[in-house]
């Protein structure tokens, strides 16, 4: 682990899958425990799709879908160290419970600059997030439900909203 190289005054604004806001959130109706990480686990912070067996969740599509992801990933604390040598980790063990979200307001980080009111869209090979207009084609991405509700940079953290549309 790395020694500690600088102390911010405030903390910081939130962390990749956190609640963004007290609005109302709606989890992806699969019944009690149905949900769990998919073979090599599941990172928290962007989309998922639940898979061809109903069960199990990856980010990324069925094979030889194109749909959009079914919620987003939420970091509600189930993802665990596993490797020694590792300060954090947000990933979910295959086979852990999962909590995935249809709706709600969430921070998440954006692989593009956000303007408020932009459309966000999930990469079909790892869930990621990028924005862009409302109907635009995102070349290895789908359009969500999810608006951007705050502005960003690149790779800068985003609060993505379902309700928040400016």
């Amino acid at each position: 682990m790395a020694f500690q190289q600088q102390v911010n005054v405030e903390p910081a604004l939130g962390v990749a899958g956190d609640f963004a806001s007290m609005n109302p959130i709606a989890n992806v109706l699969a019944g009690e425990g149905a949900l769990v990480a998919g073979d090599g686990g599941l990172v928290v912070g962007v989309f998922g799709w639940v898979q061809a067996d109903g069960r199990s969740v990856l980010n990324k599509p069925p094979s030889g879908s194109t749909a959009a992801p079914d919620g987003f990933v939420h970091r509600d604390l189930t993802g665990q160290i596993t490797n020694f040598y590792d300060e954090s980790s947000m990933v979910v063990p295959e086979g852990y419970m999962v909590s995935l979200y249809a709706a709600g307001d969430f921070f998440a980080s954006a692989s593009t600059a956000a303007t408020r009111g932009q459309k966000i869209f999930a990469s079909t090979t790892d869930g990621s997030i990028s924005t862009g207009a409302a109907g635009a084609t995102v070349a290895g991405y789908v359009e969500t439900k999810f608006y951007a509700a705050s502005t960003c940079a690149a790779g800068e953290l985003v609060k993505i909203s379902t309700w928040d549309h400016a």
